[in-house]
This record gives structure tokens, sequence and C-alpha cells, in this order.
């Protein structure tokens, strides 16, 4: 028995889940190759079939007769079987719908309107008027805004089936809308950031070049020492953007070289006294026995320094900064660096390490902070397989806890 039938209908739910698939990777190049893929596989199989008919086996899709696909159960496992939402619809009804499509609409939604089912518009229109849209239009995609929930966006593909049933196939864009989202902030954010000290650079040139101010020893002086610390700022800046780079670039690799934590910190602590640093008396370290980990010590100087730094910053004039080495559980090493400070409110806390994000914009500026430098710390914390942990106090102070594997063998 011939089961040409059969591998039609599985060449067409091939080329809609390749479609699906890779449109979800955002490459339309890559859904091409898939969708002539799986057609080649679909059509070298019939070929085969038809030259030289094989038994029938255990399982199949279909059982060679010629009920309609929604009788037919093999088919709806098949299509279960798929993590791309899908569903067959037919005569403004959805007949069948995979498990992943139950689980974005609802257990309701077989047998139901597609109107009830697909609760948009757009999409209802296109399904439930199959028989009078142009077969050209039917291929062309729709975008779901706020199905399965807010500010989720999918995209619904469909393709018509030899017995006037439509197959839909349901793609996730969230997850890639997201990340534009965050890259045109990150743009956004950036370009502000250097456009704030560059803009300050160029108006104090521009008053120097006026003879009248810049012959004025001390108002040259001045303005000279705002231009510095300005470029400073900038190429501060920019050198955290391109750490941040770096970092993000070696995020799956994981670090190899042996190191004391403990040495590490008590090194860092002498930079940041040597920088005459006045806030760097104020350190206290109470550093247990020694902590091996594995890490990148160029990246984990980096780490230290910003965490010490925030707090040498915004903790009151003459109060402690408190750096503590201990161990957890006896397989973790845990750095905590606490300050007495304002404090920070627990509604700003989840956002700390998101890039440029600043609970006082204006004192940050002023204290030379970027705005990356917990961001940093995240991916650094990210790299080396640990874990960040930021608790603050309103009126008391903030303290930061990295915890890091230790070398055990």
């Amino acid at each position: 028995m011939t089961r040409l039938p059969a591998l039609l209908i599985a060449a067409l739910v091939m080329l809609l889940a390749g479609t699906a698939v890779a449109l979800s990777v955002s490459a339309d190049w890559i859904g091409i190759v898939v969708m002539m893929i799986a057609g080649l596989v679909a059509i070298g199989v019939m070929a085969t079939n038809q030259l030289m008919p094989v038994a029938e086996p255990a399982v199949t899709m279909v059982s060679g007769d010629d009920r309609p696909l929604e009788d037919q159960p093999r088919f709806a496992a098949f299509i279960d079987a798929i993590s791309v939402p899908l569903l067959l619809v037919k005569d403004a009804r959805v007949m069948i719908a995979n498990n992943a499509a139950r689980g974005l609409l609802g257990d309701f939604i077989t047998g139901v309107d597609v109107r009830s089912a697909v609760r948009h518009p757009a999409a209802a229109d296109r399904l439930a008027n199959l028989d009078r849209t142009d077969p050209a239009t039917i291929a062309t995609p729709i975008d779901l805004i706020g199905i399965g929930g807010p500010g989720a966006r999918w995209e619904m593909r469909t393709m018509l089936l030899e017995d006037g049933s439509c197959l839909v196939a349901l793609t996730d864009h969230s997850g890639r809308d997201a990340i534009e989202r965050m890259r045109a902030d990150f743009v956004a954010n950036a370009s502000h950031e250097l456009r704030t000290p560059l803009a300050a650079i160029l108006g104090f040139v521009e008053t120097l070049s006026d003879p009248a101010a810049g012959g004025d020893a001390e108002v040259r002086q001045r303005f000279l020492g705002v231009i510095d610390k300005e470029a400073r700022r900038m190429q501060q800046l920019v050198e955290d953007l391109l750490s941040m780079s770096r970092i993000e670039a070696s995020k799956s690799q994981a670090p190899t070289e042996r190191l004391e934590w403990g040495a590490l910190i008590r090194q860092v602590v002498a930079e940041l006294t040597a920088a005459g640093d006045k806030r760097a008396a104020d350190v206290r370290m109470e550093l247990g026995p020694a902590a091996p980990i594995l890490a990148d010590p160029a990246q984990m100087s980096q780490l230290l320094h910003n965490i010490i730094g925030n707090a040498m910053k915004y903790g009151r004039a003459g109060t402690p900064v408190t750096v503590r080495l201990g161990f957890v559980g006896g397989q973790m090493a845990e750095l905590a660096v606490s300050d007495e400070s304002e404090g920070i409110a627990p509604e700003h806390l989840p956002r700390l390490t998101e890039r440029f994000y600043r609970v006082d914009s204006a004192r940050s500026r002023s204290l030379g902070g970027t705005g990356l430098g917990l961001a940093i710390v995240k991916h650094v914390v990210e790299r080396h397989r640990g874990r960040l942990d930021i608790d603050s106090v309103v009126g008391v102070g903030t303290t930061v806890k990295v915890r890091l594997p230790l070398i055990t063998d």
C-alpha cells in the first residue's frame, strides 16, 4: 500500500514547523535551508515508496484511510511531539491543537471557533475567512501582540492543506524583541553618557578660545581642570564599555587560572591606597584562611576595584568600609564588602546591575561613576560561575556579596 498521502501531509507539517523554528532564531536564510531539507527528505522518501513498496511500519501518522486529519489520532500525536504551537483549523474551528498551543492559548481551544481561540482581530479574520482569502495572502505572517501575556509578541504563519484545512504555526518572538529593545536602549544610553562630557569639553574649549577669558591664568587653569576631568570621564566610560564587551565575549569560557583571592584583595586595597584616595584609609580587611579559586586575574581585579571603590565613594566620609572574606558550606568562598551610607531603597535593588542604571544620576556623575560598574561585576561573577547578592538598609548602609566556588582538590 502506498503512503504517498501521509508523506505529503508530513512534508507540509515539516515545512511549516521548519519555517517557524528558523524564524524563532531570526535568520531567514536558515528558514529557507530548513524548508528545503524537510521538503527534499519527504520527496526522496515518497519517490522511494513509489519505486519500491515497503511494509507498513508499526507506528504511522495516518493509517492509509481517507478519514480527515482531525479524525486521525496519530496525526494529533505527531504534532504533539513538536514544541512549536500548532493548530489544525477547518471551517473556522480549531480541530486539533498540540500541547504547546494549548499551553499558550488554553485547554479549551479544541473544537471552538477560531475567534474565541485566537483572540487577535487580524489572526481571527484570516482563519475565519480562509475560503475567501487570496492564497498569496495566506502565506503572509501576522504579528500577534499580547498573546500569551502582556508585551509578548508571537508570529502566526498559515499553510493550506489539500483537504481545505489550514495548519497554523505560532513562533515566539518576545525574546528577540526584548534583545532588540535592550540593544537600542544601550546605544541610546551610551550616546547620552558620551555626549554629556563631550559637550562640557567643547564648551570650555570654546570659552578658552576667547582672548578675554583665555588670557586670565586663573580662569584658564580652572577650565582646563574641568576639561581634564570630563576627558578622563569619557576615557573611563570607553574603557568600561570595552571591558563589558570583552567579558561578554568570554562568558562561555570558564576561567582556568588558580588564584588566591585573599592575596588579590590585599593587592587591590594597596593600589587604592597608592592612588591617593583618602577613603582608602577607612578600608578594614577581615580575611580568613587562603581562598583558592579558578579565576581570570584581570577580571577579578576589576570586580574588586568596582565593589570596594563603590563602597568608598558612596559611604559616609570617615566611616569604615569593611572587606570580609570567608567560606560558605565548605565549597564556596564569600567576599562581603560593607559600607555605612544612605543605603538604597528596595525598589532600586533589582536594577542595580543594569547598564547605566543609577539611583541618583547627578551624584553618581559628580563622583565619576559611569553607570557600568555593577553591570561589569555581574558579568564577571557569571563568567566565574558564582553568585552576586546586594543587600541594603536605607539610612544604614549597603553590603555586596560575591560567592565563587573554591578549588577543593
